[in-house]
């Protein structure tokens, strides 16, 4: 496996040392100069991109960022080499990971409780027809003190016969579970996309799976592509063709866990384990929209359903026993229907009562909207002016959502709507990016990315601001 030769000696030490950081406590934030006057941060300065992903931003302890290193504004280029993370008290800088052998690595998150970080890697040794894509990329875990050991997230085996709990593909934007037991992700099938449609195969289409950590999967050698991981399912179903105007999907994407500990559900038994996400559905003129879908999980992901987990030669994989999939919002019959307005992904209070999203209102404004994982009519949070312009998260205590809004840094007040502006509005040109607006665990600072002019170019560079005192007050 040459994912932990490819580990230079330079990384290794700046590892280690990354480590002996976390193990001996960070340098305290209250260095960082953040007060009602000084509104932001600026983390970051090397010449070269840093892109923060859109949840998981942040260390545990709330010391670090890790980021990667994609050249363009928005990541779009999957051509960053390695992992970083910079101290957020002192700007020191610690590559976590660097890639060899041609493979490229980004959108990293953070392990809940451990100084470990995972992210997707793409095909070392690229060739021809196995180069980077959406069915060509897995996921990589790696813990900071123990570099050598990184490790393969998702089993996968590319020829019949399948392997349960190994997929077939790619994965992409990997999240653990409060609990950290699982993590999950985007998937897209390399089989189903080799064929095309053809005899009636089925489609490749972007569906989520679900990682369970620590239950190894082993695999044969009969593909030069295929290798060992953890157990890997595919939880969602999608058609090739949806019926109009029917709960039928055919993308599953932008997926967020529910609640810290899952949600309640009407009887007030607890729900423990669930994802909400964005199911492309087909409205009955023929026109294709987002809606918010929600997938409860079994405690046990191991069990096959109706079909099998790895699917067959023509089939994609399907879901394992006790999934049940279901639609939260018809939208159809609204002035602007469908989730609208940025690229972002659901987010679940911590409490799990309320999935946010974004949605236009009546005037067209995009606003944050709410809905209850039971269902219900989704509500509206903000009815500001302007529009929100970025991803979005929830403060750990359930009390804020951060997000970009008329050029600044904004927080909206979970429960009144409320929005406070907590950075100056700037020209387009410098104003935050809309890829993330990240809480960190102690839901009193937010980090987000700036393109900075400076010597050699423009550059994407990371920044904190805090919320003020006034706003923290009981």
């Amino acid at each position: 496996m040459h994912l932990l030769r490819s580990i230079s000696t330079g990384a290794r030490t700046a590892v280690g040392l990354a480590f002996a950081a976390f193990a001996s406590g960070c340098v305290s934030t209250e260095r960082l100069p953040m007060n009602c006057s000084a509104t932001e941060v600026q983390i970051t300065s090397a010449p070269t991109g840093h892109l923060l992903t859109n949840v998981g931003a942040w260390s545990p302890d709330g010391c670090w960022l890790a980021y990667d290193v994609r050249s363009d504004a928005a990541g779009d280029r999957f051509d960053g080499d390695r992992i970083e993370a910079v101290n957020v008290a002192t700007g020191a800088v610690r590559v976590l990971y660097q890639a060899g052998q041609g493979a490229r690595c980004g959108v990293v998150t953070w392990h809940p409780q451990q100084p470990q970080v995972v992210f997707i890697h793409g095909p070392e040794l690229p060739t021809a027809d196995w180069s980077y894509g959406p069915y060509h990329r897995e996921g990589v875990v790696v813990t900071a003190d123990q570099p050598r050991r990184a490790r393969r997230l998702d089993a996968r085996n590319l020829i019949a016969p399948f392997t349960p709990g190994a997929l077939r593909g790619g994965s992409h934007v990997h999240v653990f579970n409060a609990a950290a037991d699982l993590v999950s992700f985007t998937y897209e099938d390399h089989v189903l996309a080799a064929l095309g449609g053809q005899g009636g195969a089925d489609l490749n289409q972007r569906n989520l799976g679900v990682t369970v950590v620590g239950r190894p999967v082993t695999v044969p050698a009969t593909h030069p592509r295929n290798h060992a991981g953890d157990f890997s399912v595919v939880v969602t179903r999608t058609v090739n063709d949806p019926r109009p105007d029917s709960d039928e999907i055919k993308k599953a994407f932008e997926e967020s866990w529910v609640g810290t500990h899952g949600y309640l559900r009407p009887d007030g038994s607890r729900q423990p384990r669930a994802l909400a996400f964005q199911g492309q559905v087909v409205t009955a003129d023929g026109a294709s929209m987002a809606e918010v879908f929600l997938v409860d999980l079994p405690d046990d992901l191991t069990r096959p359903g109706d079909e099998p987990l790895a699917g067959t030669a023509t089939r994609r994989p399907r879901p394992p026993q006790g999934v049940a999939q279901r639609r939260l919002t018809f939208t159809a019959t609204r002035e602007f229907p469908g989730l609208q307005g940025p690229r972002h992904w659901l987010r679940s209070s911590p409490d799990g009562s309320r999935i946010a999203f974004l949605m236009r209102d009546l005037a067209g404004v995009v606003q944050l909207w709410t809905v209850s994982p039971n269902g219900g009519a989704p509500r509206p949070l903000t009815r500001n002016p302007w529009g929100i312009a970025s991803a979005f998260t929830w403060s750990s205590d359930g009390r804020w959502l951060a997000h970009v809004a008329d050029n600044s840094i904004c927080v909206t007040d979970a429960q009144t709507g409320t929005t406070h502006r907590l950075t100056p509005r700037l020209p387009d040109t410098e104003a935050p990016r809309p890829e993330a607006c990240v809480f960190a665990p102690d839901s009193r600072r937010i980090a987000y990315v700036r393109r900075v002019s400076q010597a050699g170019g423009e550059f994407n560079q990371l920044f904190v601001t805090e919320i003020p005192a006034s706003l923290l007050a009981p």
